[in-house]
């Protein structure tokens, strides 16, 4: 495992005080390399003719078959009018079902068609050679230890559990 330096302290050069911890724009590195990350996961899964937001429908459902519209939009995180023109666009692809929920005539629930399941399987081998290649300058010690310190930054944000990043 490759050894990180402990931290020191850093001259600010503007007569403050010396910085303990992580560097200077140690939070901006982290956007800017998650944003790439999320770059070429959009063109991975471009190439499989979805977007973003479609892939993550795609695997919520994949997880929780039978949500209800609203339920989906909780967890993508975002509004449900916002959603109608997805799901619309997943059932065009032949990707998502859409009934009418035998509890509540008034919501609609969501599976995937079989060939939803089939984009779902697609989905899993385009996030894993993601990953692969996200992670590849660390060895697989520090890529546990990025894991692990990512989720305690997680769960201490006001990120929300699931599949996040879909508000925009």
């Amino acid at each position: 495992m490759t050894s990180v330096p402990a931290a020191s302290p850093i001259p600010t050069g503007d007569g403050a005080r010396p910085h303990r911890g992580a560097p200077p724009r140690t939070a901006f590195l982290l956007a800017q390399v998650g944003a790439d990350a999320a770059d070429r996961f959009a063109e991975r899964v471009a190439t499989l003719g979805l977007t973003p937001r479609e892939a993550g429908a795609i695997r919520v459902l994949g997880r929780r078959q039978g949500l209800s519209q609203r339920e989906l939009a909780e967890q993508l995180g975002t509004v449900p009018s916002r959603l109608v023109a997805l799901v619309d666009e997943l059932e065009t692809k032949g990707y998502v079902v859409r009934e009418r929920s035998e509890g509540d005539r008034r919501n609609n629930v969501l599976t995937l068609a079989p060939e939803g399941e089939r984009m779902l399987a697609r989905l899993r081998e385009v996030a894993e050679a993601h990953q692969g290649d996200v992670l590849s300058p660390l060895d697989d010690d520090e890529q546990v230890a990025l894991a692990a310190l990512l989720a305690k930054l997680a769960a201490a944000s006001t990120v929300p559990p699931g599949h996040p990043g879909f508000r925009r």
